[in-house]
């Protein structure tokens, strides 16, 4: 090694010690130091990525899928813009994630220089931590805290800043550290004995697992616990995959259109417990599922944060620990002799589910039940579903049924556009395994240039593009309040598998139900990336109600014609 190195050499330098693999780009001239500074370290494999949002959503992806940040680059000022999107997934789903950005040189600042943004104040409630780093002898010190703050606590994001002049300045190499092994919180042991009553005296516990960090070994230990005690474990807004959907104990989601028998569970439970999981928005639907501040049932918060214990819920227990530690002595923990009633209950629950998630009939030429029915019967259980936001979720969240860690790469945060990014990190991260991307026609196009990225690199994913011409979501909700009154939902889509064909991939376009098997198999035989667009009847909008029933309802309830909602 030379005597001194470069502040982007010595930024290399802090990744390699700290074990990144993978980054994921789209080149600048801000850092154009870092680029040249990655060619000697081929250790590093690069995604070069279309669009800035898209990157982050790959990063925060892949921090998923590994337990470790996650690595973004961009160029300043719109190139950060573009990666907010992505920043604030990783905030709202506790995932570790850096993003570098390059910056204005030094003595540019405080000018409005080109593409200048004091990104401490842009970033400042999406990250846990914004810096900028000033000199180079300084580099391993902000890495090394960048990595401990993203893993540590609630994980999340963390951005720094890389002035251009800074990058190539000169200084000593960097020393060489470890990577992080971050630290977390046990269970007290007062804590431990009095949740160990709280166990062996309910009548009808619940168990609501998700948020960050979770792992396999977790995974399996609440399995093990949750089949000792007999007690149902439900996973919250698009977690689901941290508890086998098939084991016999397993009750449902707690998300955007929950069971409403698991809902009414959850209110007259004797005991809840929160292990991982915020229990925001979503989960707690508009947080009307529980009392605020007091529950009326026993409630256990499991949470790395102790900021967030309390913070809505005041609870019979607040742990502050590791939900992975908890989970794993969970596991140890010996049930009582007597669990009768907790056997019916739990097999209740676990009826409820299934009734719940089995298939309907559907309507139209190609129906969505018999899309998720193929998909279920032909792909593994380690097939990998990625998805954004918008209706079309609906199918996928309560119809199929993940069985292993790290199956479901869904935003948490509700962003759009998410699916075909994660898509391309996860065939990235895991070229081995399957990759099946669930898109709305107005989801796909949010981020579908990175259709070229997936091109680029030969990835094996499969990109089912669910087409009924309107942004659902929103057209429910204005069927719901303004019956008859549709008003900037509809869309004209391009032909989708003409798009596809012209990345270079296989595409094709599916309308009847009987195509669908044949389509999944040629998908799955293609050399790269397939894109089958599935044109639906936009009628077809959930599982239980049809766009022109929701607008009959509406106007009954409103007690009003279609002209007169508004």
């Amino acid at each position: 090694m030379n005597a001194d190195r470069s502040g982007a050499q010595i930024l290399v330098d802090c990744l390699l010690g700290q074990g990144v693999k993978h980054a994921f780009l789209v080149p600048g001239e801000s850092y154009l130091a870092v680029l040249d500074a990655l060619v000697d370290a081929p250790e590093i494999a690069l995604t070069v990525c279309r669009q800035e949002g898209g990157a982050a959503m790959m990063a925060e992806a892949h921090g998923k899928l590994t337990g470790k940040p996650g690595i973004c680059m961009v160029t300043r000022g719109p190139g950060a813009t573009n990666a907010s999107a992505g920043l604030h997934v990783a905030f709202q789903d506790s995932t570790p994630m850096i993003l570098f950005v390059g910056q204005v040189a030094r003595g540019m600042r405080e000018r409005e220089a080109f593409q200048e943004i004091d990104y401490r104040r842009m970033f400042g409630q999406v990250a846990k931590w914004v810096a900028e780093i000033d000199t180079p002898d300084r580099i391993a010190e902000f890495v090394s805290r960048a990595f401990h703050v993203a893993c540590s606590g609630r994980p999340g994001p963390v951005v720094l800043a890389l002035p251009e002049d800074m990058l190539v300045e000169r200084s000593a190499p960097a020393p060489k550290l470890p990577p992080v092994k971050t630290p977390h919180a046990d269970v007290p042991p007062d804590s431990w004995r009095e949740l160990e009553k709280l166990l062996t005296v309910a009548e009808r516990p619940l168990v609501v697992v998700g948020g960050g960090p979770w792992n396999r070994d977790a995974k399996a230990a609440l399995e093990e616990f949750s089949s000792n005690w007999n007690i149902p474990v439900a996973a919250s807004f698009r977690c689901q995959d941290f508890f086998d959907n098939e084991h016999p104990n397993y009750a449902g989601d707690v998300g955007i259109g929950i069971n409403p028998k698991l809902a009414e569970r959850l209110r007259t439970s004797d005991l809840l417990v929160l292990l991982g999981t915020r229990f925001g928005e979503m989960e707690s639907s508009g947080y009307s599922l529980i009392e605020i501040p007091r529950p009326k049932q026993k409630l256990v918060h499991v949470f790395p944060d102790s900021s967030e214990l309390g913070r809505v819920y005041f609870p019979t227990l607040a742990i502050h620990a590791s939900p992975v530690h908890l989970a794993l002595r969970l596991a140890t923990l010996a049930p009582p002799a007597e669990q009768g009633a907790r056997c019916e209950e739990t097999a209740s629950a676990r009826a409820d589910y299934k009734d719940w998630s089995s298939l309907p009939d559907g309507i139209g030429n190609l129906r969505m039940p018999d899309v998720m029915r193929v998909v279920s019967t032909t792909m593994p259980d380690d097939t990998i579903v990625t998805n954004g936001a918008g209706n079309y979720t609906v199918w996928v969240h309560r119809f199929h049924r993940y069985r292993e860690f790290r199956t479901q790469l869904a935003p948490i945060s509700g962003s759009m556009g998410y699916g075909l990014p994660a898509a391309v990190a996860a065939a990235r991260t895991h070229p081995d395994r399957p990759v099946v991307c669930f898109a709305g026609d107005g989801c796909f196009l949010m981020h579908g240039q990175e259709l070229a990225t997936a091109r680029q690199y030969d990835l094996k994913i499969i990109v089912l593009i669910v087409n009924n011409g309107m942004y659902g979501t929103i057209r429910m909700h204005q069927e719901r309040h303004y019956p008859g009154r549709v008003s900037a939902t509809d869309l004209i889509n391009p032909d989708f598998a003409s798009l596809a064909t012209a990345y270079g991939c296989h595409g094709e376009a599916v309308e009847h139900s009987d195509e669908f098997e044949a389509a999944l198999d040629r998908a799955i035989a293609a050399d790269g990336p397939a894109v089958i667009e599935l044109r639906i009847d936009a009628e077809a909008l959930t599982p239980s109600k049809t766009l022109s029933e929701i607008r009959a309802e509406a106007e009954a309830r409103l007690g009003c014609t279609p002209a007169l909602a508004g």
